[in-house]
């Protein structure tokens, strides 16, 4: 079994009857969503998925998970999601998958929300992981070019066909190369002023617990000064 596997069985045992559960979009929130489903099937678990991408949606629906979309519900008892990197402070860059619209909508309405990842995710402090900007096409090249000016090293996103990425809503991705984030609260904001900018990829004061796959079994941290909705 595999470290992500690991973290995504152990973070599925927090999951009870008849729980409406965001449903992570990545490589590590995939094994969480074959657990759950597992759960469905065999232990007859009675619950209602809320995709985070339209993976995680076909995902969970061949698996016979019920889904509905956050528009469907009144809050989320529980997300589990990735994370590309968690600081020394419990802060997140998340998007590498490039669902971070969709994840950051379900967390904000979430009750609890809990990070699974492997022990090299984890960093003192934000930025080597390129942090994902979505933003909407018109007018994207000048966002490129003020982040340009402002040193962020930007690159947009591309497929393996070296086409532009599209995001599940038609947006593109903005790559920003910092290296380092000293002030991530003041760069949050900075970003989330900007016209034509949908969402970026720091995920701050979000998470209450982290679920670690290490080589020698799987840590979990309750963020202190973070209680649950």
């Amino acid at each position: 079994m595999n470290l992500k596997q690991m973290v995504g069985i152990e973070a599925a045992s927090y999951v009870k009857d008849d729980m409406i559960v965001g449903l992570g979009t990545g490589s590590t929130a995939y094994y969480f969503i074959e657990e759950l489903g597992r759960r469905v099937q065999e232990e007859e678990l009675h619950i209602q998925g809320v995709p985070t991408s339209f993976a995680s949606r076909k995902q969970a629906k061949a698996l016979g998970i019920p889904v509905k979309t956050i528009d469907e519900v009144s809050y989320v008892d529980l997300v589990v999601d990735g994370a590309d990197e968690i600081s020394a402070d419990f802060q997140g860059i998340k998007g590498g998958g490039a669902a971070l619209l969709f994840e950051k909508i379900v967390a904000s309405y979430a009750k609890q929300v809990i990070w699974i990842v492997d022990q090299s995710k984890l960093v003192t402090k934000l930025g080597r992981f390129p942090l994902p900007v979505e933003v909407v096409p018109y007018g994207e090249k000048q966002l490129f070019q003020l982040f340009e000016e402002k040193g962020y090293r930007p690159s947009f996103r591309l497929t393996a066909d070296g086409e532009l990425l599209v995001t599940d809503c038609q947006h593109h991705i903005i790559d920003l190369h910092l290296d380092v984030i000293e002030q991530p609260h003041a760069l949050d904001e900075e970003l989330n002023q900007l016209v034509g900018v949908v969402e970026h990829g720091l995920f701050l004061e979000m998470v209450q617990t982290v679920i670690i796959g290490q080589e020698d079994g799987v840590k979990t941290i309750v963020v202190p000064s973070r209680k649950s909705k």
